[in-house]
């Protein structure tokens, strides 16, 4: 990244970064996601090390979609409990332990996730015996799926409804059927762990049903990072924690820039070329004019 583009974040285009995230924290459901970035002079740690780059996403549907972007030098549970102090809401997560010190919020578990641990618990040959207790859990799975397919486009108040009558059933079924199954399995087996992650973490497994907004799925998280992650394979490592920094902000005006219809490029030469006129600093409240869904800025830079 230039020194020019470094500048000019720090001094512009960050205000507007921050004015992102007040406004997702405003949201009551998110996805949240982590990937690994290498950051070069990071004090008191070697080159090697991995610092961690966190996406908060507004959740598929949301009306003033948000991409927040924030690199961290690590992956522990402080930095969730940071970034969410005081929110209350809904988040959609993988099983990592790191959020559980999120005492206000209500997670709900990726089912995607829990699908994948029992493929990983098939055996090579799938007509083997052993392959039966994974692959049923992978069909049930499956009709979960197929039912959250058929309720797509529903209002949430319907799709509760029908997820009650349909899922809820399936569900308290698997956990049944799951409970009975594990007792039998070899405590470090692959198939055993899957059954792990189930029944230890039930009620997360269960909080989406709750509110018709929430998601089975945190996949969309993981499409809300890639980007991230397929640049990471190009320019490899951050210079510098500053760099980092930048380059997360960066992350967050693009992304939010796309999934409010906006071409990037256009939003952020908007920004550049405005900001300098604007009193934003005696008076935040101008900084609504450049968020990408006010209606100037969507008819300048779509």
């Amino acid at each position: 990244m230039s020194n020019w583009l470094l500048v000019v974040y720090r001094d512009w285009l960050r205000h507007i970064v921050h004015r992102l995230r007040q406004e997702l924290l405003k949201q009551r459901y998110l996805h949240i996601d982590e990937t690994h970035v290498q950051v070069l002079k990071e004090s008191g740690r070697k080159n090697t090390s991995d610092s961690y780059m966190w996406v908060y996403c507004s959740i598929k549907g949301a009306q003033n979609p948000i991409r927040y972007f924030e690199y961290q030098p690590g992956r522990g549970g402080k930095y969730p409990e940071a970034f969410l102090k005081g929110y209350e809401g809904y988040i959609h997560t993988d099983a990592y332990s790191g959020y559980n010190g999120l005492s206000e919020v209500k997670r709900c578990l990726c089912y995607t996730h829990l699908r994948r641990a029992f493929v990983d618990a098939l055996p090579k040959d799938i007509h083997t015996p052993q392959a039966s207790k994974p692959a049923e859990a992978i069909l049930r799975l499956n009709k979960l799926f197929d039912i959250e397919a058929e309720l797509e486009g529903l209002s949430p108040e319907q799709k509760k409804k029908e997820r009650l009558i349909r899922e809820k059933p399936l569900l308290e079924a698997f956990w049944a059927w799951a409970e009975k199954s594990a007792a039998s399995e070899l405590p470090k087996s692959k198939l055993s762990k899957a059954f792990y992650y189930a029944l230890n973490n039930r009620q997360e497994f269960f909080n989406y049903l709750e509110d018709g907004h929430c998601s089975i799925s945190n996949s969309f998280a993981e499409n809300c990072i890639r980007p991230f992650v397929i640049g990471r394979k190009n320019w490899l490592f951050a210079g510098s924690p500053k760099g980092a920094d930048t380059s997360a902000g960066i992350y967050t005006l693009v992304e939010t820039a796309k999934a409010n219809g906006l071409a990037p490029m256009k939003y952020l030469k908007y920004i550049l070329a405005d900001m300098p006129g604007s009193a934003f600093l005696e008076h935040p409240e101008y900084l609504d004019d450049y968020l990408p869904w006010n209606p100037m800025v969507k008819e300048l830079c779509q």
